[in-house]
């Protein structure tokens, strides 16, 4: 039986304590030690890696670029973000935009 996170969602949903819901994500210091080790935790295996954010991806082998269903680029990071023409480097500079600002 599958249940969703929260009531607001589904009215068979679970709702977890504060606590309990701490534990269901990764704060910023645990995420990036994940990315880090991420080719060590896989070892040799093909592992799909879905994420929004950009930032995420850079240490993927190949990066699938979706646009409305369709994959609209492929390559690594370092290519993508490149192309200034694509999809990946418009999203890659609009996400960026929100860690270069100085908080002054």
């Amino acid at each position: 039986m599958e249940y969703a996170i929260g009531r607001e969602y589904d009215r068979n949903g679970v709702d977890f304590s504060g606590g309990e819901m701490q534990k269901t994500a990764l704060d910023p210091v645990a995420e990036a030690a994940v990315y880090e080790n991420f080719n060590v935790l896989v070892k040799e295996k093909t592992v799909v890696f879905i994420s929004h954010r950009l930032s995420s991806c850079r240490f993927c082998g190949c990066i699938a670029v979706f646009d409305h269903g369709q994959i609209v680029q492929h390559g690594l990071h370092k290519e993508l973000v490149l192309d200034e023409g694509g999809k990946y480097h418009e999203l890659w500079h609009a996400q960026a935009q929100y860690y270069t600002h100085s908080t002054s």
